[in-house]
């Protein structure tokens, strides 16, 4: 797959399936979970709908395992048959055998000629020793027998995973201590970031977007038609020069206003991206590094979960960008709704978010206050542990409803579509608000979306501060020191449903806890510089107790309650099992 590189120029057409006004929306309010060993649950293909309610459809897969590529070329006696079904994904069972497909095929070392067996290389992904290949169904097995070759899966379409933001994660604090990102490159993989005001140096004479590149096959363009990738850049990165100059109903200032974005588009105009293309993106965010300063990689998208973490290429994708020394922060998702599998939105992280070594974000509400003591998790945002590998997940939450950024100079669709997400100027006295005093230069979102780049900004300040500080060492400093006074239970209403949630705020639901920045800036405690130290552990479900536990080792820094704070539920809020899905957006009217 071609890249194209771009200069600071923000041109372009460009749509992202994020977060639009549609959601994912289950009809549970609060019901008992039970416990399950470890069903299998696979998801029907889903494409959110704006202003609609989207459920996936999730479903049992009765495809038996010895149907996958029945077609094809028998195994090599380097493999047999076991071996060779093991290496292929469960959502590429029982495909049509004359069907042309796009996989991703890992391999243990070198690549492998594939050629023989049909295959059409199409790119390299060598960050995660990889080809994206195209092949038919019926030469799957005859792939996988091949004994160089480590996992296939397909090439899985990706989407995306203030007001009151800043002054909720005392980022108004840390702004007034001098700490805003300067120096610090931020690498924003999503739908393209477009041109704004906001984005620029604070005398509006260059623009901070240091660099733009697009990996969409077919599409030279790095601009943000959609609007996903500007808005998430602003909630990092805005100065708010618009509405500090112009009468708008508040200010919209971002985390760390004098950080550099570095704009990799991963995203098609069609709002969908694919798992090669966000690989891509991480590789030249890895080959860029030392050029641009890049220290955190925001990805605020997700997919559904097919396998553990080990397996899954994004996942591998993530981890190399950590071990290369820059942090990855990473959606959780929006399907906290989800009771299809009678789990009250347990066990629903998204990929790459499972991931152990990266920062995984919820979402709270601030119920439209600048009060951190008021913040409680949203309805929407998904749950651990994760399917699979039972990992303790979200890692933090982050203010994610109803959060106001930035539209680039050129808007976007969204709000063409679906005009009420629009925040429009005001009179002088600001008494009356809309279209009649101005363009509207910023739109109101909510999401997990909205949540990661909170967190990604907060990172740079740390960054900033302390520039010897390892991913391992951020993370762990932003864990210990989030706020942890939330309450065992709260209820969510969903503005568009009106259905009001129970919520249990557990370990499972707000992770260590919301993130603090002035709190996170004071400290200086160092958790260990080794890759790995601060990975999110695994916890162990006890049949007899109806409980799980912390399951740590050595080399990880958890355990107590300095870390996870004295709000933790255990028990029979837990639902054990594996949860694969896709859709995880969320929509612009959240939660009240």
């Amino acid at each position: 797959m071609a890249a194209h590189p771009r200069t600071p120029s923000q041109d372009g057409s460009f749509k992202f399936k994020g977060e639009a006004p549609g959601r994912a929306v289950s009809s549970h309010a609060k019901s008992t979970p039970t416990v399950t060993a470890t069903p299998v649950i696979s998801a029907a293909a889903t494409r959110e709908i704006p202003i609609r309610s989207n459920q996936a459809d999730f479903g049992h897969s009765s495809v038996p395992i010895n149907e996958i590529g029945t077609h094809s070329a028998s195994a090599s006696p380097n493999d047999d048959q076991s071996v060779v079904v093991a290496k292929i994904a469960p959502d590429l069972k029982g495909v049509d055998p004359e069907a042309s497909m796009d996989v991703i095929v890992q391999f243990k070392n070198d690549a492998t000629d594939l050629t023989a067996d049909g295959a059409t290389a199409k790119s390299d992904l060598p960050l995660i020793h990889a080809q994206l290949v195209n092949v038919k169904g019926g030469s799957l097995s005859s792939l996988a027998s091949h004994s160089g070759v480590a996992y296939i899966s397909p090439d899985r379409p990706v989407a995306g995973a203030l007001d009151h933001v800043v002054t909720a994660v005392n980022g108004d604090l840390a702004f007034a201590g001098g700490w805003n990102g300067k120096g610090i490159g931020i690498a924003v993989i999503d739908s393209g970031v477009g041109s704004a005001y906001d984005l620029n140096t604070d005398d509006n004479q260059s623009s901070r977007i240091s660099y733009n590149e697009s990996f969409v096959p077919g599409d030279f363009s790095s601009g943000d038609a959609f609007g996903h990738g500007t808005h998430i850049s602003g909630i990092i990165a805005g100065n708010a020069y618009t509405s500090s100059t112009s009468y708008y109903p508040g200010v919209y200032r971002g985390i760390a206003p004098e950080a550099k974005i570095i704009n990799l588009r991963a995203l098609d105009s069609n709002g969908a991206g694919t798992d090669s293309s966000v690989i891509s993106a991480i590789q030249a965010a890895i080959r860029l590094k030392n050029t641009y300063n890049i220290r955190v990689i925001n990805l605020s998208l997700a997919r559904g979960v097919y396998e553990s973490y080990t397996l899954d290429p994004l996942c591998q994708a993530v981890e190399s960008a950590w071990r290369a020394g820059i942090v990855v922060v990473a959606a959780a998702g929006n399907m906290g709704q989800y009771n299809g599998a009678g789990t009250n939105g347990y066990a629903t992280i998204g990929a790459p978010g499972n991931d152990p070594y990266v920062i995984t974000v919820g979402a709270t509400n601030t119920h439209g206050t600048g009060s951190q003591a008021a913040q409680t998790m949203t309805s929407y945002s998904s749950k651990g542990p994760t399917s699979f590998d039972h990992i303790v997940k979200p890692d933090l939450m982050a203010p994610g409803n109803r959060v106001v950024s930035r539209i680039g100079s050129q808007g976007n669709s969204l709000v063409a579509s679906y005009p009420e997400l629009a925040v429009y100027p005001c009179n002088s006295s600001r008494t009356s608000c809309g279209a009649t005093y101005g363009s509207a230069r910023y739109m109101r979102l909510s999401g997990t979306s909205m949540a990661t780049p909170v967190v990604s900004g907060i990172a740079a300040l740390l960054l900033q501060k302390t520039p010897s500080l390892t991913p391992d060492q951020v993370k762990a400093r932003l864990m210990k020191t989030a706020w942890k006074g939330f309450s065992s239970s709260a209820t969510a209403t969903d503005l568009a449903t009106g259905i009001v949630y129970s919520i249990e705020q557990d370990i499972f639901a707000v992770g260590a806890g919301a993130v603090d920045a002035s709190a996170a800036l004071a400290n200086t405690d160092l958790a260990p510089s080794t890759v790995g130290a601060a990975k999110s552990p695994k916890v162990a479900y006890n049949s007899s107790t109806n409980t799980v536990s912390i399951v740590t080792d050595s080399s990880v820094v958890w355990g107590n309650s300095v870390i996870w704070g004295n709000s933790v539920v255990w028990g029979d809020s837990v639902v054990w099992g594996n949860w694969v899905g896709k859709g995880h957006h969320k929509g612009g009217t959240g939660d009240k």
